[in-house]
């Protein structure tokens, strides 16, 4: 079964919710709230014939696009070859879907009569920077779902509403977020800018973005830990670009970061501070892919600890407990040593006294 189908219900405390994993989108998946008439699926391409949408819904609708009756103010104009949005949106339009054309230009008044919009997916799309007008979005004050993933930006978008919660411009060509561009997001929890140009993050570049909980910054061309990123933030992503090492005070700011993935950079222990992972709220680290010659120090507190493929020659339990007693002891779940120069038989007799919940090892 092909995984942009695959959605999931769950109920939590009498809601139903619903979530599709879809790469397009991100790769982050999509939480949706039926209770509030969230459209539960992102495109009916290839679902139903369109035909019997018009037949049985007498509601106003472009020719480019479908309208549900189950879903009266979401419009699916995905997929349809569109160089241009349509015309004649309806004001009823909260979801709108447009990923997967050929749009290259939004003009100025592009949503004038279509100011409810919630969730605007443009996704795969030729969108760009130089082409969006800066007052573009600004009037869509109930947006919340902003995804322009897999277009052709340079530049982070600018005058976004402040009611804004998610944000995902993946797989661009970003080199640049305009100091201030997202500084009224107050609102925003998730900003996903993997698969870009960016070699620096500077202090005004983040900044404002108080309640930010997850951010990915992999695949893009930092050699630098970045610094100024928002102490909100409590998943961070910074795989596949060029870091070398972490300073004492790289993850310093962090009020409660839990989750950081720093594998398939170029890590070795010499740039790496001694206390770089002191962090007691960190639950996973991701270091695989690196080139690290020793196991780093982490916190006891830490759960899950990937380290695979590396050059990693030695076991030190140090790095895991200074100390070993009835409450001095590490809690990690899961420890990843695949793909290093170690055999199981030659573990220090010591390591279960420190690792004592230890569910798996991989060696």
């Amino acid at each position: 079964m092909d995984i942009s189908s695959i959605y999931l219900l769950l109920s939590v405390c009498g809601t139903t919710w619903a979530f599709t994993l879809d790469l397009d989108y991100g790769g982050v998946p999509l939480w949706i709230n039926r209770f509030l008439g969230e459209p539960s699926v992102l495109t009916l391409k290839d679902r139903i014939d369109p035909g019997w949408f018009r037949a049985v819904n007498t509601q106003s609708c472009p020719l480019e696009c479908d309208c549900p009756i189950q879903w009266p103010t979401a419009l699916y104009c995905d997929h349809r070859g569109l160089i241009q949005l349509p015309s004649g949106l309806p004001s009823r339009t909260q979801y709108l879907f447009l990923q997967g054309n050929n749009i290259t230009i939004l003009g100025t008044r592009a949503f004038a009569n279509a100011t409810n919009l919630r969730w605007l997916i443009l996704d795969h799309n030729h969108l760009l920077s130089e082409q969006l007008d800066n007052v573009l979005f600004s009037n869509l004050t109930r947006l919340v779902n902003l995804f322009i993933n897999n277009n052709n930006l340079t530049s982070v978008p600018v005058g976004m509403p402040s009611g804004l919660k998610q944000l995902r411009l993946a797989y661009n060509h970003i080199e640049k977020i305009s100091a201030g561009a997202l500084q009224n997001l107050e609102n925003l929890t998730l900003l996903l800018l993997q698969g870009n140009r960016l070699k620096t993050i500077e202090e005004s570049h983040l900044k404002g973005l108080g309640v930010l909980n997850l951010l990915d910054l992999s695949h893009n061309l930092l050699e630098t830990f970045p610094k100024h990123l928002p102490p909100s933030v409590q998943q961070l992503y910074l795989s596949n670009n060029s870091l070398t090492g972490l300073t004492g005070n790289s993850l310093r700011g962090f009020i409660g970061l839990h989750y950081l993935r720093l594998g398939h950079n170029k890590l070795r222990n010499e740039g790496l501070d001694p206390g770089a992972f002191n962090l007691t709220s960190l639950v996973e680290l991701d270091l695989s892919y690196n080139r690290l010659t020793e196991i780093p120090t982490v916190p006891t507190t830490l759960q899950y600890l990937y380290l695979e493929v590396n050059d990693i020659q030695e076991f030190n339990v140090s790095s895991f407990c200074r100390t070993t007693g009835p409450t001095s002891y590490s809690r990690m779940k899961i420890l990843r040593l695949d793909g290093n120069k170690l055999e199981y038989h030659k573990l220090p007799p010591d390591w279960v006294f420190c690792l004592r919940v230890l569910h798996n090892i991989y060696i």
